[in-house]
């Protein structure tokens, strides 16, 4: 293993440049040469790559988005795209990659690794929705962004004993609402992976109104529906004046949290370590805080799940 090729690729989230300059310094100390791949796949296809030095990755680790950048590649999907992917690795005589990113990210580093180019994939996106992995990158930092919006939104809601409705990022993944959800105090938590009974939130808020709650505050994640449709029929069904507040892509962007950092950190120099050891096909991850490399195919043919125990403990504490 004589150079590594790292790129980041899809949503960017939080920690990807700590998990690049993990990579890259990791590898330095090896005496392995780096390569930055800008623009993802697409960039993998171009030939954008840059040889990267040690103060390539200095004062990133505090930054969000990606120092790489990324883009959507729907060449690379194509057999095409991907041997012209091939060939640029080729021709800069890359020996390994490391991609940063979320499923559909992992799915292209499987794709290169099938075709004899040696793969890593660490995983990060908001959405933690990475299967048998406990936390991605990112979604710490978007939590907290989440929670900061439902303290300042709870503030307006008591002063004019209104209903919000708040819609985050989670089209296929409940976890940033469920979290966010249970560390806000949330009356209701609205997620893709559980059928949603209308009658029984609009329950919870009657039922508070009852006992004399003036306010609450209702998580919906994106998946499930679009907010302002979403309190219009809240409004309608209860007569409670309700609001609604769209957080979008500012879940997305800030200074990565010191967990982040952490993890990103411990994810970007255990691939590479993988690589040095003719590691291939794998993705890095935590569980049970342990730092494991799982198959890539092995994990994305199972289904992310929905904490089970902590959804209950919503309902519960919500009464």
């Amino acid at each position: 293993m004589k150079r590594i090729g790292v790129l980041t690729s899809g949503g960017d989230a939080p920690g990807m440049n700590a998990a690049i300059r993990a990579v890259v310094r990791k590898a330095i100390f090896h005496e392995i040469e780096m390569y930055g791949i800008y623009y993802g796949f697409q960039g993998l296809i171009d030939g954008t790559i840059k040889k990267m030095e040690v103060g390539s990755v200095g004062d990133i680790i505090h930054r969000g988005g990606t120092s790489l950048y990324s883009a959507r590649s729907e060449e690379f999907i194509t057999e095409a795209g991907q041997q012209r992917a091939m060939e640029q690795l080729k021709k800069h005589e890359i020996d390994g990659l490391v991609v940063i990113g979320g499923d559909g990210s992992i799915k292209g580093a499987r794709a290169l690794s099938q075709r004899g180019v040696p793969s890593i994939g660490v995983p990060a996106t908001i959405d933690n929705d990475i299967a048998g992995i406990d936390q991605t990158i990112g979604f710490d930092t978007a939590l907290n962004t989440v929670i900061e919006a439902i303290d300042k939104i709870r503030d307006t809601a008591t002063s004019h004993e209104r209903t919000y409705v708040i819609e985050v990022m989670g089209r296929d993944a409940g976890d940033l609402a469920l979290y966010a959800g249970l560390a806000g105090g949330a009356e209701s938590i609205i997620i893709p992976e559980k059928k949603h009974d209308f009658a029984d939130v609009v329950m919870r808020l009657k039922r508070g109104h009852e006992r004399g709650k003036k306010h609450s505050i209702i998580i919906l994640a994106e998946g499930v529906g679009e907010g302002f449709q979403y309190g219009r029929k809240i409004q309608e069904e209860t007569t409670f004046e309700t609001r609604v507040t769209v957080l979008g892509h500012i879940q997305r962007g800030g200074s990565p949290t010191a967990a982040d950092r952490v993890l990103a950190s411990r994810l970007g120099a255990k691939a590479v370590d993988l690589l040095i050891a003719g590691e291939d096909g794998k993705i890095v991850g935590l569980k049970n805080n342990e730092l494991l490399a799982q198959d890539i195919s092995d994990v994305l043919s199972r289904n992310h799940e929905i904490n089970e125990e902590m959804y209950g403990l919503s309902k519960e504490l919500s009464i």
